[in-house]
């Protein structure tokens, strides 16, 4: 799979490739009207109060690092 930067750089030099300015318009179009900026996520009450209950579990200190968690994953996994 192709990374983020190989990819932007391909892109980039088809554009460069391209002398059509109405191609290259709807394009500028295409992009300003789907960028990620312009996308506004509406979260359930759920989500709302899982977040909340993370920022709680923040503050008190209720927190496993990644290398415990993947301990107890791995123990888990081995008991099933």
């Amino acid at each position: 799979m192709e990374t983020v930067d190989t990819l932007r750089n391909n892109l980039i030099d088809k554009l460069l490739a391209i002398s059509n300015k109405d191609y290259l318009f709807a394009l500028n179009q295409l992009v300003d009207n789907s960028a990620v900026d312009n996308d506004v996520v509406n979260l359930s009450a759920e989500q709302i109060l899982m977040l909340q209950l993370s920022d709680k579990d923040i503050e008190t200190g209720k927190l496993v690092s990644q290398n415990e968690l993947d301990k107890n994953d791995l123990k888990w996994l081995k008991g099933k």
